[in-house]
């Protein structure tokens, strides 16, 4: 759910970063390429990009990440279906970039950043989490406090119908963490106890970090999902060579 926009914009951000003279055809004037990957660079040129990256590339294709809304999202978990609706998620324009990776010739690429978010809006949720059943509906407000994620990919070379050079993901993987803490404010969690309501959501914040890890990890999948996604259909609309001008490694 949250997790789904600092991702798509601190990746892009980065990979966009990486590039070493390219993208002057299509890249904003926030965009500084590195001429080398040293880690030096790579973070600087992410972090200056990332605050205004954020406010979205029409040209692109690429919207608004902060604030960013979130219509309607259900998530089936084990024992529960948690749906929020018209969700306001903010706090991306100033994620803090740790590292980044870029090994051309391995086709590999590393980044880590954390980041301090607030997701806003209305749900519904009907299941158990942990021992509780829970019958609610109501406003919601989750905020995140230092998510630190690693995502680790391993790129490839691909050429389109008509013979262009295209990036393209082979595969990923990631960790994280949800940092210092995880708190919940959600109203009616029992829609005909506003006490018991009260009761449960002070324990859920009492044990943030079971109930997080519980309730998050479906939602930290998908939502990664959706950013590798996200780069693999940018990666095909630019050219290799709009984004990098050094030749394809040879293997």
């Amino acid at each position: 759910m949250s997790w789904q926009v600092p991702i798509v914009s601190v990746l892009l951000c980065s990979l966009l970063c990486f590039c070493s003279h390219g993208y002057a055809k299509l890249a904003p004037d926030y965009i500084h390429p590195c001429n080398e990957t040293s880690r030096e660079c790579l973070v600087k040129s992410t972090q200056e990009a990332i605050p205004e990256f954020v406010k979205g590339i029409p040209e692109l294709g690429v919207p608004v990440l902060d604030p960013f809304t979130i219509e309607k999202l259900s998530i089936p978990l084990s024992g529960l279906t948690f749906t929020f609706y018209e969700g306001k998620v903010s706090g991306f324009r100033k994620c803090i970039v740790d590292d980044v990776v870029s090994e051309l010739e391995k086709r590999h690429f590393v980044l880590a950043f954390h980041c301090n978010l607030t997701i806003k809006g209305t749900y519904d949720a009907n299941g158990r989490i942990l021992l509780f059943p829970i019958d609610g509906a109501g406003d919601a407000k989750i905020k995140l406090t230092n998510l630190r994620m690693k995502v680790d990919i391993k790129t490839k070379y691909i050429k389109d119908n008509k013979g262009v050079n295209h990036f393209a993901v082979k595969n990923y993987k990631y960790t994280f963490d949800y940092g210092d803490r995880v708190s919940f404010e959600l109203e009616n969690l029992f829609k005909e106890s506003k006490e018991l309501s009260r009761t449960v959501l002070q324990f859920l914040n009492e044990n943030w970090r079971l109930v997080a890890e519980e309730f998050g990890k479906p939602i930290v999948d998908y939502a990664v999902d959706l950013a590798i996604r996200t780069i693999e259909k940018f990666f095909i609309a630019v050219p290799y060579e709009e984004l990098i001008n050094v030749p394809i490694p040879k293997f």
